[in-house]
């Protein structure tokens, strides 16, 4: 596990300041509506609020939350890489500490608003922790698990999950805060699908007359391979070769430019990929 002080550095600095905003976006946002977003968050919350009111303790946020996560950061230590892990520790302690310690200031009453903006910011800071190689922990930590095994993107199997939460705190405190949660949650999962898509996948299909230059240019950026089809234009019958290849949505802009620099009259088709099966190289957390 190698450090170097300009690359982590940088990465500690970013994975501080999203847990910061995390923190101010728990007081400000998600305790002012009353909310339970999915997640490790949402359940702390619902279990501080059960235990003040059911029995009249009022448990530290910072010691229910690092319990919880407990199981999830021995996930990540186990499969997912150790500086991974401690990155995701460092951005569950700054979240947790800052929550108890900071002073609630609500920005705004409006139940609307508090759903749609708080969630925004969750998204945005979930996304900002996994470009940094870290996580806020939790459920974001098995997703990036079950992601890897899956060869897709979880994070809506993860949104499904959440619902168990949202179901016990519309039972025990009123269905009206567990459906503005659902609302949350679904700002967040929608603006983490925009900013982060290192699972999501990309089927090229590229018509080239040099399909050797090409495949090295994907190769050499992505490590992926790559399928070469002889081909026919069906308008003047020229022989044309047809590069078929996989690459994750975030490397797709690069690879895109990389084609075209080499062979500025290829045609490329771009598809969406749902789902991945078989050898898929992903390019490994630390």
């Amino acid at each position: 596990m190698k450090f170097t002080w300009k690359e982590d550095g940088r990465r500690i600095i970013l994975i501080i300041v999203a847990a910061a905003i995390s923190a101010v976006n728990i007081k400000s946002f998600v305790r002012t509506g009353g909310l339970y977003p999915g997640g490790v968050t949402g359940l702390t919350l619902l279990i501080q609020r059960a235990c003040e009111m059911f029995f009249g303790w009022e448990i530290p946020y910072t010691l229910v939350t690092c319990l919880l996560n407990f199981g999830p950061l021995y996930i990540g230590y186990r499969y997912l890489g150790k500086k991974f892990t401690l990155y995701s520790c460092l951005s569950i302690l700054v979240t947790s500490i800052l929550t108890d310690i900071l002073p609630s200031v609500p920005i705004t009453s409006d139940i609307l608003l508090i759903c749609i903006f708080g969630g925004i910011i969750n998204g945005t800071v979930i996304s900002i922790c996994l470009h940094q190689n870290a996580t806020t922990g939790g459920t974001d930590l098995i997703s990036i698990y079950l992601s890897q095994k899956k060869g897709m993107d979880t994070w809506n199997l993860i949104l499904g999950l959440n619902m168990v939460i949202l179901l016990a705190a519309g039972l025990l405190f009123g269905w009206d805060k567990a459906l503005y949660s659902i609302i949350f949650q679904f700002a967040s999962t929608q603006v983490l699908h925009m900013l982060y898509k290192r699972y999501q996948q990309n089927t090229l299909f590229i018509v080239t007359d040099h399909p050797k230059e090409v495949y090295l240019q994907i190769y050499s950026l992505t490590n992926h391979g790559a399928t070469i089809i002889q081909g026919e234009g069906s308008y003047v019958h020229m022989q044309h070769k047809i590069l078929y290849s996989v690459v994750s949505s975030e490397e797709l802009k690069q690879v895109l430019k990389a084609v075209k620099k080499v062979d500025p009259n290829s045609f490329v088709n771009v598809i969406r990929t749902e789902r991945v099966e078989g050898r898929f190289y992903q390019r490994p957390n630390e």
